[in-house]
């Protein structure tokens, strides 16, 4: 049997600005037997255009895009009590960065794990400063070609810098039909290196399918209530499901054994009742 699946609750954007939905989240993310969970971290200004902060967007917290971006980031004071209770209850935390700015503000907390989101694959000064950085780092490839993914391998490679790949389709939520799970074993073979899966569906079944076909990382959203405000909501997984996820899980994996075929010591009783040897 092969390592253990690394699971991933992504909280990202999901606690909506509120440190008390964030520790819910983690703690929930720690009871279901998550390994860690994952925030994302943006400079908005760097990230976004004026233009487009200015722009009109209904929201709890006012009604341009700027006031939406602004209530849903953490800052140093919120960052440094994620990482006090991430420690206290046990449980990794890491964040993908959208810029030059926010990799550096997550630098500080030495954290074990790196994660590129899809989004970032292509931005090669990023990757690059993330590889130098050495931690093992998990590579999203939502809506990347065979190209676009071989140039981020090459970066990784060239610093030494672990990664494993993961699979994704970057709709949300994501339709089943659209998983293309097969792809997992395509990126194995093109790259040979360890492959994930990200997932956005709304259910489970898919990604047990990801786990039974070599899946060495699973990574889902997770949230307190799919009602509650934000456009990941509706893709994440509620705590009672994650639980039931990660038992599946685990059941997928045990389940998945040994290639080798050979009589198991339970058979043994069994041949010689109905073989006689």
């Amino acid at each position: 049997m092969g390592k253990a699946i690394f699971v991933i609750a992504e909280i990202g954007i999901n606690h909506n600005g509120d440190m008390a939905v964030a520790k819910q989240l983690i703690k929930g993310a720690k009871d279901a037997g998550c390994d860690a969970v994952k925030f994302q971290k943006r400079t908005l200004d760097i990230v976004y255009t004026k233009e487009l902060l200015d722009s009109p967007r209904e929201s709890p917290w006012g009604n341009t895009q700027r006031a939406q971006k602004e209530a849903l980031e953490f800052g140093k004071p919120q960052y440094d009590e994620i990482d006090r209770f991430c420690r206290e209850l046990g449980i990794f935390w890491f964040a993908s960065a959208w810029d030059l700015e926010s990799q550096k503000f997550l630098h500080q907390y030495n954290l074990k794990y790196n994660k590129i989101a899809s989004a970032m694959l292509t931005h090669k000064e990023l990757l690059n400063m993330v590889a130098r950085e050495k931690r093992h780092t998990f590579v999203s490839t939502g809506m990347s070609t065979m190209e676009e993914i071989a140039a981020a391998v090459d970066i990784f490679r060239q610093h030494g810098c672990p990664f494993e790949l993961m699979h994704c389709n970057s709709t949300y939520p994501m339709k089943n039909q659209d998983a293309n799970l097969r792809v997992i074993e395509t990126l194995r073979k093109a790259f040979k290196c360890d492959v994930g899966y990200s997932g956005h569906e709304t259910g489970r079944v898919v990604t047990l399918v990801a786990a039974a076909q070599g899946a060495t990382s699973i990574e889902r959203h997770i949230t307190l209530s799919k009602a509650m405000y934000g456009s990941d909501q509706a893709a994440s997984l509620e705590l009672r499901d994650l639980v039931r996820l990660v038992e599946d899980l685990r059941t997928v994996e045990a389940s998945l054994g040994s290639p080798e075929k050979r009589v198991l010591d339970s058979e043994v009783p069994i041949r010689k009742k109905l073989r006689g040897c």
